[in-house]
């Protein structure tokens, strides 16, 4: 079956079946941002900050001293994977990200299997990360870390019902407190340094009984998933390309320069850490809280504490922004029976997916009473399959139109695109057999929803769509 671009002022029921009052493929987000408020929403949704507070400590669990190299593999594998978004998303600029692009390039089924990573991926993560604003508003108000975390999505829910802008310039302000808190543990790091630049190739990690033991290279290797995890928001980029001015322009440019800034703030710190860590156990213990103030003082370790609390609240506003726009572009294209279809579709008064805003909000607050623990491991695993089936469509975006479609184009191609299917799925093969499972079986049942219902319904359902207004001519 070959897959066409469908405009979204073009694509339509057959004529046996009535054309709703007011047809779903007609609705569109409102441009409204340019690159900076692009980027900034972008980087508020990599989280860096509480990315490095909630996330890095658990590879430094497993990792220690190869943590920051392990980061920064994964960051140099995040280029080629940004430049496969780069391109796919200026050719399919939609609020669907992933699944628009896939579908588009790779056919339905593809795009489908993509949508439903990206969807468990956004869906997860948030309720997650809210549940770390509990240990980080220790220092001045004891929390249930459940209670905390719902309360985070709530207060997310409520700004993603706002206007596109007006989020951008309040996440911009705590992104400006996220940097800071940031740029606080590298100067400390650095400034209390007890080993030198050996030490992030030593590969060593604390042992029981307070010794060292090796970090092989296939640690490394299965920390890569959680490494890719680490940087994954600048894929939100393309989410946001329906209201980005000139998307053909700046969705390329917000996506490589949202990751050489969450490059830089995530892994500069961890660095700092590595160097400042009293002893291999401190460090291997992850407590990043506890070296601030043993480095500084309490009032320091508060404020950055602060900083990364008010941290995670910025990254759940972005993620429900984000989750709501794919919920909002997948009923659209027609993904779920035609009342959801309708219900998720639906626009407010401030222009935002309001249903949607709320379906995805709603249901993370009530996830942060759900036991999350083994769910890092399957986040890991989804990311990285996603990311290989972007790869996948990357390679096969220069054909017949597309090859002379306006768009950026990536340097080295198809060297890139196939070079990181083979890094990626190698990754997978090291993952744990349990996450695998977990996530295959999630998989199985999205591709029987697939043959049981979009499939037989081929002209009226899974219609992927790209806005009219940001559709270029094909060239000669």
């Amino acid at each position: 079956m070959t897959d066409t671009l469908r405009p979204v002022e073009t694509a339509a029921a057959p004529p046996d079946v009535p054309a709703p009052a007011a047809p779903v493929e007609s609705r569109t987000l409102k441009r409204s941002i340019g690159v900076v408020g692009g980027t900034l929403l972008t980087l508020s949704c990599v989280t860096p900050a509480s990315t490095l507070f909630v996330v890095v400590p658990d590879l430094f669990g497993s990792l220690g001293t190869a943590t920051a190299l392990t980061i920064a593999i994964g960051s140099l594998l995040c280029v080629a994977v940004a430049f496969c978004y780069s391109e796919l998303g200026t050719l399919v600029p939609s609020a669907g990200g992933e699944y628009a692009m896939v579908s588009t390039m790779a056919g339905r089924l593809a795009g489908w299997l993509v949508f439903v990573l990206s969807l468990l991926v956004v869906m997860i993560v948030p309720p997650v990360i809210a549940m770390g604003t509990a240990d980080y508003l220790e220092p001045v108000l004891h929390l249930d870390p459940s209670l905390a975390g719902a309360g985070v999505m709530l207060l997310a829910t409520l700004a993603g019902l706002l206007d596109l802008r007006a989020n951008a310039w309040i996440t911009g302000v705590f992104l400006v407190l996220e940097v800071i808190a940031a740029a606080v543990v590298a100067v400390l790091g650095f400034a209390h340094a007890e080993r030198g630049p050996g030490s992030l190739v030593s590969m060593e990690v604390g042992g029981a009984g307070g010794g060292a033991d090796p970090v092989t290279a296939m640690l490394v290797v299965s920390g890569l998933a959680i490494a890719l995890f680490i940087t994954q928001g600048f894929s939100t980029a393309v989410y946001l390309s329906e209201e980005l001015e000139n998307p053909r322009r700046n969705v390329a440019r917000t996506v490589l320069a949202t990751l050489a800034i969450s490059t830089v703030i995530i892994l500069v710190p961890v660095v700092a850490i590595t160097f400042g860590a009293s002893d291999l156990a401190a460090l291997t213990g992850g407590d990043i809280g506890a070296m601030v103030t043993a480095w500084s003082n309490s009032a320091v370790g508060t404020f950055v504490s602060l900083c990364v609390a008010l941290a995670i609240v910025n990254a759940g506003i972005v993620m429900v922004i984000q989750n709501s726009r794919v919920l909002f572009a997948s009923a659209r294209d027609k993904a779920w029976p035609a009342p959801v279809n309708g219900l998720f579709a639906r626009l407010g008064r401030f222009g935002s997916p309001w249903v949607a805003t709320l379906a995805v909000g709603v249901p993370g607050a009530a996830l942060c009473y759900v036991n999350l623990d083994t769910l890092y491991g399957v986040t890991g695993v989804s990311v990285t399959a996603m990311y290989l089936l972007v790869a996948v469509a990357a390679l096969l975006s220069r054909r017949g139109a597309h090859r002379h479609a306006h768009a950026w184009r990536m340097p080295l191609w198809p060297v890139v695109p196939v070079l990181l299917i083979a890094v990626l799925a190698y990754v997978l093969t090291q993952q744990e057999a349990s996450h695998l499972l977990l996530t295959g079986s999630i998989a199985a049942v999205a591709t029987l929803y697939w043959a049981l219902y979009l499939r037989p319904r081929r002209d009226t359902r899974w219609l992927v769509t790209v806005p009219q207004d940001v559709r270029e001519p094909a060239g000669p």
